[in-house]
């Protein structure tokens, strides 16, 4: 099956088309469809990765499904025949890779949850000796185990980079009673994912999360949820700190566009089929471990 790379669906109105979602507004909700395309080093790459978008769909779902205890979310179905009508025939394209959500509106700022130093994390450590604002203990070593997990909010960019900001900073975004209420769930969220992925062979390493109000005011969880796109996923067996780890994700494609030694410029490169292959095979594994099932397929 090619990948999805691009949705045009007839009748409702395309709000926005994001690096990899397309959201569309339909009856009193939006619906978010999950394509397979792939961003790496901030751009949208020629190639997709087959069935990407239902892993990361599919994902959320599940966890959606399984954190309500701690927070609400805004995912109200992902079966197309229950979306609104003017969204029912596109339902084979639908299956499996959207959702019907609440309508909010989003927060300035990612909550982002850490519990080893890696990525930008590591990188603030070495220039720094803190992250976020947060001093950390000398000699740290990369992908080490955080003393306790941090949580680490960034700005959100329309394009280019998120940018790590301390607790004051996103105070001065949302409100600092908002923030508030924001953290201590960040941290429930990420705990609970830790949990669930430790008995599964896996370590959660870092992970973000999207909130929105609605115009009632409610807050809610939004967007994706511990997927491989807004996760570090690795796997226990092979974890040794002092260096990168493998991981769940886009780790080939990255790999692949530094050994062509791409500039990180257009024109944008498409991947050759093992390399597209393999990532297929990232994504899915980390989905079935993670929740114990098939990845739903459908039709398109």
């Amino acid at each position: 099956m090619p990948p999805l790379l691009e949705t045009s669906l007839d009748g409702l109105t395309l709000v926005r088309r994001g690096k990899v979602r397309d959201l569309y507004a339909c009856g009193d909700g939006l619906i978010m469809v999950a394509t397979d395309r792939i961003s790496a080093f901030d751009y949208v790459l020629g190639s997709g990765i087959p069935d990407k978008g239902r892993v990361l769909t599919q994902l959320s779902a599940f966890w959606f499904g399984r954190t309500q205890h701690i927070v609400g979310n805004h995912l109200t179905s992902t079966d197309p025949a229950a979306y609104p009508p003017g969204a029912r025939r596109h339902a084979r394209l639908l299956e499996g890779r959207s959702m019907f959500v609440r309508k909010t509106t989003p927060l300035p700022i990612e909550c982002v949850a850490r519990g080893y130093l890696s990525g930008s994390g590591w990188k603030d450590y070495k220039a720094s000796g803190a992250l976020c604002g947060v001093r950390l203990p000398a000699g740290l070593i990369e992908s080490d185990r955080l003393p306790e997990p941090l949580f680490t909010p960034a700005t959100k960019a329309e394009s280019g980079h998120d940018l790590n900001i301390s607790e004051a900073e996103a105070a001065s975004l949302v409100g600092r009673d908002l923030l508030d209420r924001l953290k201590p769930l960040t941290m429930a969220l990420y705990q609970f994912g830790v949990d669930h992925a430790d008995a599964r062979g896996i370590i959660l390493a870092d992970t973000k999360f999207e909130f929105g109000l609605t115009d009632a005011g409610e807050l809610l969880l939004i967007d994706e949820v511990m997927t491989p796109d807004s996760s570090r996923y690795w796997p226990k067996d092979t974890y040794h700190p002092g260096g990168a780890q493998p991981s769940f994700d886009k780790q080939f494609v990255r790999d692949y566009l530094e050994s062509i030694k791409w500039n990180k410029q257009p024109p944008v490169p498409s991947l050759p089929n093992d390399v597209v292959g393999r990532t297929r095979a990232k994504y899915l594994e980390a989905y079935s471990r993670l929740t114990g099932r098939d990845l739903e397929t459908g039709h398109a």
